[in-house]
């Protein structure tokens, strides 16, 4: 029996004070860029929506889109507003303010949204791979290593999830796209942070896939530990390990907690698979692995011996010489990087970062740094290693995420072409006028924040050449050129 549809930067802060309150930024050095923004035009200014519908939801579709400005296609997420109540819509912009948080490899990526008075639009990388569901549905089951090599990667999205005190709560084959060989952990609907002191009462999940104590309004971020362990079964053997004619009887058979591992398709499977799943199956939550566990899981380290890929030292020497000079470059600079690098020019760069990320919580640490900078011979001193973190750590958390390392270890020349800093410019000029405005800068990176004018007027200064208090073509050229 085959398994069955189921279908029916690090973290950013807000500039509060912790205690709901807004608080007005008065110093440049502390203002918080929004990079995923809503934008206040009309989309239609901004995107040419496709007529081809990608997914259905409960609320809405999903369509392709070209970028006017980039000529770059993106997936639009679209949310019909007199299909969902207003508390549906809360947890719609919730869903965007988690989605804004995640920088990992395998994590879909958010660029902006947009709301009007009949829709939510949800701007996304567009990731055309297809499902992992479609995926076993043609193979019926997958060989053991390619099977680990697919379920390092979900772990490794779902570990930075819950570093980052995020649970995902809907973990299946249908919430997971193929990018190349790379996977993309989409549909955060269900999501939302969680306090390891508290337990979640709200159940949700599909079927075949949730966890016996959601079904008790009573559970943790383990809970996806326990869809981890589902999909590992179906991957290895294309039939789900709790199963039923209909969802009352796959339910009591969650519920149960019974599998087994008796069936044609598990005779050629390692004991180390086998134990991976018992362990992540395993009823009580208590004793359960962590998804941190999981992934130092013996079975990875059998399964996909470690082969040596060579690290490029270009990269590495791009790295170790990143330098930006000021804020407002700086804000520029990670606008291109975010939403003006294609998927080719990130690939190298994707692989080097995994490498990179020894521990597999999808950041890379001082340590993972130095480590890496040893195996291309390049030494580094404490304290130069500190400077480099320093330059290199956009938000300031002592670590290094996926779009700075991207940021910092690009190759310059090729990303500030001529042409791609002239419609970068061309993005920021919203009104045509050959010119940058204070207010123009304010709309594109302010958000929701609040700050003072006099905030944005000393960043225009910072790359204010000719000192008339706008931005000019060669002025913004300038500023980012000093980069390389």
């Amino acid at each position: 029996m085959g398994i069955c549809n189921t279908t029916g930067h690090k973290l950013i802060s807000s500039n509060s004070d912790g205690k709901g309150k807004s608080v007005i930024v008065t110093d440049a050095s502390n203002l918080v860029v929004d990079y995923v923004p809503e934008n206040n035009n009309k989309i239609t200014k901004n995107y040419k929506i496709w007529a081809e519908v990608l997914g259905r939801g409960a609320y809405g579709e999903v369509r392709k889109a070209l970028h006017i400005s980039t000529n770059e296609m993106r997936a639009i997420k679209i949310i019909y507003k007199n299909e969902c109540s207003a508390d549906d819509q809360e947890n719609i912009f919730r869903e965007i303010k988690i989605l804004k948080q995640l920088d990992h490899p395998n994590i879909v990526k958010v660029y902006e949204y947009f709301s009007d008075e009949k829709f939510i639009f949800i701007v996304m990388e567009l990731v055309q791979g297809g499902e992992l569901f479609d995926r076993i549905m043609d193979v019926h089951h997958f060989s053991e290593r390619k099977a680990a090599e697919i379920f390092q990667q979900i772990l490794s999205a779902v570990n930075y999830l819950h570093l980052n005190k995020i649970v995902h709560r809907d973990l299946k084959p249908e919430n997971i796209l193929f990018d190349g060989e790379n996977i993309k952990l989409i549909d955060f609907g269900t999501s939302r942070e969680f306090d390891s002191s508290k337990k979640m009462k709200a159940t949700h999940g599909t079927p075949y896939y949730i966890a016996p104590e959601v079904l008790e309004h009573s559970y943790n971020e383990k809970c996806d530990v326990w869809s981890c362990g589902v999909i590992l079964y179906i991957l290895l053997s294309g039939t789900p390990p709790f199963n039923g004619n209909n969802d009352d009887e796959i339910l009591m058979s969650v519920r149960r907690g019974h599998y087994s591992f008796d069936i044609p398709e598990f005779a050629q499977i390692s004991e180390y698979s086998k134990r991976l799943i018992s362990k992540m199956l395993t009823f009580n939550p208590k004793q359960r692995v962590s998804v941190t566990e999981a992934l130092n899981d013996t079975w990875f380290k059998v399964i996909l011996s470690k082969k040596e890929v060579l690290l490029n030292p270009t990269v590495l020497g791009n790295l170790k010489n990143f330098n930006v000079k000021n804020k407002m470059q700086e804000a520029i600079y990670f606008f291109i990087i975010n939403n003006m690098t294609s998927r080719d020019e990130k690939k190298e760069l994707m692989e080097t970062f995994k490498m990179l990320d020894t521990n597999q919580d999808g950041v890379l640490s001082k340590q993972e740094l130095i480590s890496g900078l040893k195996k291309v011979n390049q030494f580094i001193s404490e304290e130069e290693v500190d400077a480099l973190m320093g330059r290199i750590d956009h938000n300031k958390d002592k670590t290094i995420n996926y779009t700075e390392f991207v940021a910092a270890a690009i190759d310059k020349k090729k990303l500030l072409s001529d042409e791609r800093v002239t419609t970068c410019f061309r993005i920021f000029d919203k009104d045509g006028s050959g010119k940058i405005s204070l207010m123009e800068f304010k709309e594109m990176f302010q958000g929701k924040n609040m700050v003072d004018d006099k905030v944005w007027s000393d960043l225009v200064k910072e790359i204010d050449q000719n000192g008339d208090g706008e931005i000019e073509l060669t002025e913004f050229k300038a500023i980012l050129l000093k980069l390389i």
